[in-house]
């Protein structure tokens, strides 16, 4: 009997330890990043008009949920290449995305600059980082990225 209670300790000291690393590991794998700068002397909400430079490489239509969260703060926004960027465009959008795979696709960065149209002048900037596949949905991330550049606190 006392070989019985030993293992039953034993297993539940293992189960406690267990418990501890997966719960440490759910919270370093959960740790994301995010990083804005905006020139203080340019106010974003200035500009009315801004173009998306599509990506070839771009499988994820990134551009697409940047245009539609523009967008939803009320500007005038739309994607293509840059042969396609209107005159009127008053800033240009410059996104970097980069993805990984495991078991599924996920965003693991993302860079957004926003560019003077008519002189390429960055004017602000955000990025967003986790290294991991427990990630947020890309137009959740893109939202996360712009809110503080157009709405600073």
């Amino acid at each position: 009997m006392p070989i019985d209670l030993e293992f039953r300790c034993l297993s539940t000291l293992q189960m406690k330890l267990v418990l501890i690393l997966l719960s440490v590991a759910a919270l370093l794998n959960g740790c994301s990043s995010i990083h804005t700068d905006r020139d203080p002397r340019t106010d974003l909400n200035g500009f009315k008009r801004y173009f998306v430079l599509h990506r070839l490489t771009d499988d994820h239509h990134i551009d697409e949920m940047i245009v539609a969260q523009l967008n939803s703060f009320g500007f005038e926004a739309s994607s293509g290449p840059m042969t396609m960027m209107p005159q009127s465009a008053d800033a240009l959008v410059i996104y970097t995305d980069e993805w990984a795979w495991d078991f599924k696709s996920y965003l693991i960065r993302l860079d957004v600059e926003i560019h003077r149209s008519h002189n390429n002048q960055r004017v602000a900037r955000g990025t967003y980082e986790q290294p991991s596949m427990f990630t947020k949905s890309p137009e959740k991330v893109i939202e996360k990225i712009l809110t503080p550049l157009f709405h600073p606190r």
